[in-house]
């Protein structure tokens, strides 16, 4: 196992990692080493925004929508007026 060592951390931040771990019953290093774990866990469940959009909105249904062709050739915006 890998030892990390967190050096100018607020004493605010560190009382509140504190009361946290006291309250879950676990030590401040037990705490910070879960926090750290969910953290770095949780980017690579989230997945792209689409797959994001999905499975918010994946309980209401889905709606099939046709996607017309295009009839010209798609252009680069203009931003003159």
């Amino acid at each position: 196992m890998a030892t990390i060592t967190i050096r100018n951390l607020d004493d605010d931040l560190k009382a509140m990692l504190r009361v946290v771990a006291a309250s879950h019953g676990r030590s401040m290093e037990e705490e910070a080493r879960l926090i750290i774990r969910q953290a770095l866990t949780k980017q690579d469940k989230k997945g792209g925004l689409g797959s994001r959009i999905h499975a918010r909105f994946s309980a209401v249904g889905g709606a099939d929508l046709e996607v017309p062709e295009r009839s010209t050739k798609a252009s680069a915006a203009s931003f003159d007026e």
